[in-house]
């Protein structure tokens, strides 16, 4: 049964992704939120402002996750830097991630993936600048 644009639908597409990247950790010791911290530490390293924004939490939060990160050997908790540990993990998980999701959407009409990460995007952007009022 489909399930009509949603809150419920949203959800329900993150958690199976999250299952998804949950396979791929498995074994890893890093947990979702690091994942979340470690790719920005790659992404966009130096500050810890864009790991914060990313997992919707306070610089103290995400500081805690490039500690343990750091703890783990994977980031460099004073330079906010993915080591080459940490970059060889994640370039790992992406691969297996992208094998993942290309059995998923990759055979989608680009205009549907188009219109999909139009809407998306808005919604994010809406959920952005709304959330600090909260």
């Amino acid at each position: 049964m489909a399930i009509a644009f949603g809150p419920q639908l949203i959800g329900c597409t993150e958690k199976a992704l999250n299952a998804i990247l949950a396979r791929e950790l498995a074994g890893t010791g890093v947990t979702e939120p690091q994942w979340v911290a470690l790719t920005m530490t790659i992404l966009r390293p130096g500050a810890v402002g864009p790991i914060g924004d990313a997992l919707k939490v306070d610089e103290a939060t995400a500081r805690r996750h490039v500690a343990d990160l750091a703890a783990l050997g994977l980031a460099d908790a004073i330079t906010v830097e993915a080591t080459a540990e940490g970059r060889a993990l994640w370039e790992g998980v992406r691969a297996g991630t992208a094998e993942m999701t290309a059995l998923l959407w990759g055979d989608q009409p680009e205009a549907d993936l188009a219109v999909t990460a139009r809407v998306l995007n808005t919604i994010l952007q809406r959920a952005d600048a709304v959330l600090p009022q909260a």
